[in-house]
């Protein structure tokens, strides 16, 4: 099985648990681009749900589907977030924001009753870090925070598009990728990183899932906080 299988394996396993009525969040990612496609056929098919997207290229992909798209001002409970992680360790603890979206994920993972997991067996790792740790920086404050992640041995890096210009997320803000790894208390970096000022949000999701699904070559797997 490819990776791309996977995906697309554990996209409409995540799919088949939403249901009709629902209020759902859509994450951001190649993985949640599985998921918005597998839900768009179930919308397509006469299922009824109103969904608010993490990115304003998931919600331009689930409008294109003719998925009922909201505001999180006009839908601020949400019965389940479904998104995809770029490593996931014990007890669900996840870095994310590969993409770029993390602070939007965030917010609307924390909107719902219930944050699915969907990723391939490759997500899956003993301690986290090894994939860079996003930290999200207000522009102004780039100087003083990279300048403190370097004191906390975090060793940032701006994160830059391919042709060498600025990398920005949706809300105007930059990155900086930290190469942390192993990361041995995640809460506690995750407490130091948040303590610094210019700093809007990191990629470490702690405690928020519970459950996640797992595509390998036996099938997909359910992984439970």
């Amino acid at each position: 099985m490819t990776q791309d299988e996977a995906k697309a394996l554990v996209g409409e396993r995540a799919a088949a648990l939403v249901e009709d009525g629902m209020a759902v969040g859509l994450g951001t990612g190649t993985t949640s681009v599985m998921f918005i496609k597998a839900l768009g056929a179930r919308v397509q098919g006469g299922l009824s749900v109103r969904c608010v997207a993490s990115s304003d290229a998931s919600d331009k992909l689930a409008r294109s589907l003719g998925i009922d798209m909201r505001t999180l001002a006009e839908l601020p409970e949400l019965d389940l977030y479904i998104d995809g992680a770029d490593e996931i360790a014990a007890g669900l603890a996840l870095i994310k924001g590969g993409g770029g979206a993390l602070l939007r994920e965030k917010i609307v993972a924390s909107a719902a009753k219930s944050f699915i997991v969907v990723a391939d067996a490759t997500k899956l790792v003993a301690h986290l870090g090894k994939f860079p740790l996003p930290v999200e920086v207000i522009q102004m404050a780039l100087p003083l925070v990279e300048r403190k992640l370097d004191a906390l041995g975090l060793r940032p890096t701006l994160r830059l598009h391919k042709d060498g210009s600025l990398y920005l997320t949706d809300e105007g803000n930059v990155i900086l990728d930290c190469a942390c790894e192993p990361i041995t208390d995640p809460a506690r970096t995750a407490a130091d990183i948040r303590a610094v000022v210019g700093v809007v949000e990191h990629g470490l999701f702690l405690g928020m899932a519970s459950l996640a699904l797992i595509a390998g070559e036996d099938g997909v797997a359910e992984h439970r906080a």
